[in-house]
Formats: structure tokens, sequence, C-alpha cells
């Protein structure tokens, strides 16, 4: 990105914090709803100094880094074996457009009756989240490849996993960062629900405990914590693609 374009990206929300402290401070909004960014930032840096916030965060991000790559590495392999392989996507496929639709916090409490409310149930929850964002890009990766290419490779005698690893990995790659980026934005949606529904520790555990006090500046903390989270990881997810699939075409 273009050094102006990313100090527009940059000075954007930092101009939409001062016009909400001004509006806060000319009490044209209602404060008890609406903290000044000035109050949430005292209260995050209680939370910090207590240790609080970095427990939860701590938690929630263990969930995070587990579900994701529970849900994420199945669903490459698997997206990829359904691009390359005909009968395996036509097996699939059915199955895929009927199960993605399913809103997820549906299925919470049938994940829960199986696995518990423990550990377990939060990483199986946020896996199948992320699973099919994963899966569905890299199908769209390995059929978006140009068929020259196949034909090439296999005219070389490229077969099975060397197949993979020279010709269809990397031609889907530029599409499958996509679904591993959506996939982990979900992961962290999927977290904060599972961790308001059961859980007594974690980043959604604290924006429930902070609304059932009518902490109204704590449960923003949590609320600006997670999507700070989303912003660092889509750069660094970026960052990584950026080494991964240099000849991907930058804007």
């Amino acid at each position: 990105m273009p050094p102006r374009l990313r100090a527009l990206s940059l000075l954007t929300p930092l101009a939409l914090l001062a016009v909400w402290e001004a509006a806060a401070l000319a009490h044209a909004i209602d404060v008890r709803f609406f903290p000044a960014p000035s109050s949430i930032l005292v209260a995050g840096w209680q939370t910090v100094r207590s240790g609080e916030l970095w427990t939860n965060l701590r938690v929630s991000l263990g969930r995070i880094l587990v579900g994701f790559a529970l849900g994420a590495i199945p669903g490459a392999v698997l997206g990829i074996l359904m691009g390359l392989i005909p009968w395996v996507r036509a097996a699939g496929l059915p199955l895929v457009s009927a199960v993605y639709p399913i809103p997820k916090s549906a299925i919470l409490p049938l994940i829960m009756l199986i696995f518990g409310i423990g550990e377990l149930s939060k990483w199986v929850f946020i896996a199948i989240g992320v699973f099919f964002p994963v899966l569905i890009n890299a199908l769209a990766g390995v059929l978006t490849i140009d068929r020259i290419y196949l034909d090439v490779g296999r005219a070389y005698g490229a077969r099975g996993p060397a197949f993979v690893k020279t010709i269809a990995l990397p031609g889907a790659l530029p599409v499958l960062f996509a679904g591993v980026k959506l996939g982990f934005g979900l992961a962290l949606i999927l977290v904060v629900i599972a961790e308001i529904v059961a859980s007594h520790a974690g980043l959604g555990f604290m924006i429930w405990n902070a609304w059932q006090i009518f902490d109204v500046d704590k449960l923003y903390t949590g609320l600006i914590v997670i999507g700070l989270l989303g912003y660092l990881s889509s750069e660094a997810i970026d960052a990584v693609e950026r080494l991964v699939v240099p000849w991907k075409p930058r804007t």
C-alpha cells in the first residue's frame, strides 16, 4: 500500500475517535452508553495494571489459535483435494453447501452436549467456523488455476504430493490466503460467543460480565481489544502472504 494511503488508513480511525471525544465532552451523546475514548482508555489501563486484561486475552488467544489450526489445516487440505479430484468435489460440495449456511451459534448447544463445556467444545466450535471459509477458498483457488499449468505439470510427470506442492498449492495460495483471513476473523467472533455462553475467563466473558454490572468502559475495552486483534491479525496474515506469494499483484 502506498505511504499516503497507509497514512489515510491510520488517520481515519484517529479522526473518528477525536469526533467521538468532542461529542462526549460537549454532551452531544449519552456518555452512559458512549463514554469518551479518554474514559475508556483509563478503564483499559486499569485492567492492564490489574492483570485482568492480560489474563482474559491469553485465554482467548489460546482458544483462537488452537481452534483456528484445527479448522484451517483440514479445510485447506480438503479444499485442495476437492479442487483436484472431481469425484471428491462431487461428493463433498453438496454437504458443504448444506452445512455452511447454518449459523454456527445455533450448533453451539449441540457441540456442548457432545463435548461438554470445557476447552474442547470451544476449540471444536471455532474449528467448525474456520473450516468452511478456508475450504471454500482453497477449492476456488484450485479451480481458478489456468488449465495449461495443470496440463504442463502432468506432462512433466508431476503426480500426487509433488503435483500438489509444485502446481496446485502455489496456484491456490492467493485465494487461500483470503480464506485464512476470513477464517481468523470468524474465529475472533466465535470465541466471544463461546465465552459469553459458557466460560469464566476470556474476552467474551469480560465483555459479558461488564454488561451485567453496567461497567460500560470495561465493555468498550473488550470490544476495542477484539478490534485491535482483528486488525493486527489481518496485517500479520498480509505480511506472511507477501513472503509466501510474492508473485501476487499488490495494490
